[in-house]
């Protein structure tokens, strides 16, 4: 199925506003204010591709195009939709925060227990998570460059009130989610003869390299990003002095919320006072880097470096300094996890499938996917070489053979557990405050999508790319598949058993998790196609030698003829001209156009040829 960015999400933002709105107020149904994840995702699948693509914007209504109004119109006209997205954006803002306004980022009802019978305490509830503080990093800027756009004289008194509240609580929220992040990410130091350590060095040394070996390349590969850990980031004495010791390996990334004992993030004022940047809770979450929640932690954390971000201007003086903390984090982490998957040139860990987690007995594809994101983090920053783009691809295209969306379902397979009921995250550290918590990922057929069309965007090799693609559209037909095809969430996702028959059948409410994810492949397969098609030495080579014949066939006709200014003759000259000229102008980007802009015209030209031969009684053969 071919992904067609626009006409797909606007019919995903025709289903949400079916969803979501009545009467152009904004509805949040039986479990909206319930987890202040789900209500991120559900109107990021609206901001993000409003603020992402120019023509989805809302913030300027006399530029908002028709095709985008029909989608949206149960929230109102074109001057209407701003100001339905302002109220369900203030009421998110006051749903998630306490009574004095200090922002909350409870997982709420999407935390689970193994225990059907436990009961989750109301506290366990109200636990931050990674996914809620990257969530909002990202809705956040969303909003704040919303609003920069929608603000102006034309605005109505009582809206402009509205946006100076929403604007003030949307920046009080960015800094705490920033804050929420930096004291989630941990660093696991770890001794090379313990369990953990044994696990690691078998992953990196694939069964053919000794732990001994292992151990030695380890401490080579990441000497200088140990120093700058340890140097540039504030972690604890045992972390900084475990980071010292050659014996001991280590894992760096986001646990799955604020840190048992990390400490408060502060500034310091004009005359050297320290303070604590909002009120900051208490952290319960073990010190232990999970992939999924680093994945997500550095998908909200690129978002302060846009260009979008940089251009408005959407960070004030401590949201900056914050980000630069925040993007040290992410380029550690980033490099940390591409060079140990890619720890061996010849195999690497990562093409060994499924990747398994040091810290618990767990082995899955998702956590191949995960690490494969991570490599994607670092491809397209660090212009890397075909090669690596290639063995990359290679990888997503097993994983979705393994996952079963590009191959079939066999009786008892366990890969349908990656999509249904899907992969189960134990969240260490929760049970201080009752219960053991989970965490349930079911994202597996949408975060391939999203990777492989980023993959496909910044390859500079055409198989390469067109293999991506042919991936993505498998992937994406995969998932249109899924769809709820009636009952509450029509045309929204996610149910499994319409690609899965053997599945549980879908109940409750729509996947806002899913629905998110899919809005944001949209994004990355419109910035796919807004980008530059990939060149080819050959194909330039040839436009190249199209265009020299047809500009001499060209010289060698206005030569030859009398031409009369307006004559038929002298139109059809001009025509051509104007065609060399823009074949010209093209020849470097865009190859395959300017030379088909070349064949067009030696076509054109050999027909004038032949016509003047004619009339002088030559005899064509």
């Amino acid at each position: 199925m071919e992904i067609k960015p626009r006409a797909h999400l606007l019919q995903i933002w025709e289903a949400i506003a079916r969803h979501s709105f009545d009467g152009g107020r904004f509805a949040w149904g039986d479990f909206g204010g319930r987890s202040s994840v789900a209500d991120a995702e559900r109107l990021l699948s609206l901001m993000y591709p409003a603020t992402e693509i120019p023509e989805f914007r809302l913030d300027e209504p006399d530029t908002t195009q028709k095709d985008v109004q029909r989608a949206l119109r149960l929230a109102g006209g074109r001057t209407e939709i701003p100001a339905a997205l302002i109220a369900a954006l203030r009421e998110f803002m006051r749903n998630h925060a306490e009574e004095d306004g200090t922002p909350t980022f409870g997982g709420g009802y999407y935390f689970t227990t193994p225990d059907p019978d436990a009961e989750i305490t109301t506290q366990q509830r109200g636990l931050g998570v990674v996914d809620s503080y990257s969530m909002s990093v990202t809705l956040c800027l969303a909003t704040l460059g919303f609003l920069d756009k929608f603000t102006g004289p034309t605005v109505r008194s009582d809206l402009r009130e509205a946006v100076k509240d929403l604007r003030e609580a949307t920046s009080r929220r960015l800094t705490a989610a920033m804050v929420g992040l930096l004291r989630s990410f941990t660093v696991s130091v770890f001794d090379a003869d313990t369990t953990q350590g044994r696990r690691l060095s078998r992953t990196l040394g694939q069964r053919r390299l000794s732990e001994r070996a292992v151990l030695r390349q380890f401490q080579e590969r990441f000497e200088t990003l140990r120093a700058t850990i340890g140097n540039r980031i504030t972690l604890g004495v045992d972390v900084e002095d475990g980071l010292k010791d050659p014996g001991m390996m280590f894992e760096c990334g986001w646990a799955w919320g604020v840190v048992k004992d990390a400490p408060p993030i502060t500034r310091t004022d004009k005359d050297g006072t320290e303070q604590h940047i909002g009120r900051q809770s208490v952290g319960v979450a073990d010190p232990i880097p999970y992939l999924y929640f680093t994945v997500v932690a550095l998908d909200g954390i690129q978002d302060l470096s846009s260009d979008r971000t940089l251009t408005l201007g959407l960070l004030d003086q401590e949201q900056q300094t914050l980000a630069e903390a925040l993007r040290l984090r992410w380029t550690v982490t980033r490099e940390y996890w591409s060079a140990l998957a890619r720890f061996s040139a010849d195999r690497w860990p990562l093409e060994d499938i499924p990747w398994r987690v040091t810290h618990q007995k767990l082995e899955s594809e998702y956590f191949s996917l995960s690490v494969a994101s991570l490599v994607v983090h670092d491809l397209v920053r660090s212009r890397a070489g075909d090669e690596d783009f290639a063995r990359t691809a290679e990888v997503l295209t097993r994983l979705a053979e393994r996952g079963r969306i590009t191959s079939p379902l066999t009786r008892d397979d366990s890969a349908l557990e990656l999509h249904s009921p899907g992969v189960v995250l134990p969240l260490q550290g929760s049970e201080e405050l009752g219960p053991p918590l989970e965490w349930t990922v079911t994202d597996f057929s949408a975060h391939l999508l999203k990777r492989t069309v980023q993959l496909a965007t910044y390859s500079r090799s055409a198989a390469v790319q067109d293999e991506l693609l042919a991936l993505a559209e498998e992937t994406f037909d995969h998932l249109w598949q899924r769809r709820i095809a009636d009952g509450e969430g029509t045309d929204l996702w996610d149910d499994a058993q319409a690609v899965f028959p053997t599945a549980p059948k879908r109940e409750g409410s729509p996947s806002w998790s899913m629905t998110e994810r899919l809005t944001e492949c949209m994004v990355a397969a419109y910035n796919f196609y807004d980008r530059k098609p990939v060149g080819s030495p050959e194909l330039g080579a040839f436009a190249t030698a199209l265009l020299s014949e047809a500009t001499h066939r060209f010289g060698r006709e206005q030569m030859r003829s009398a031409v009369v200014s307006d004559s038929d003759h002298a139109k059809s000259l001009r025509t051509i001209e104007i065609r060399l000229r823009r074949a010209r102008e093209l020849v470097g980007d865009q190859p395959g156009t300017a030379g088909a802009l070349a064949l067009s015209v030696l076509g054109e030209l050999d027909t004038l040829a032949q016509a003047r031969s004619a009339a002088a009684g030559e005899v064509w053969r």
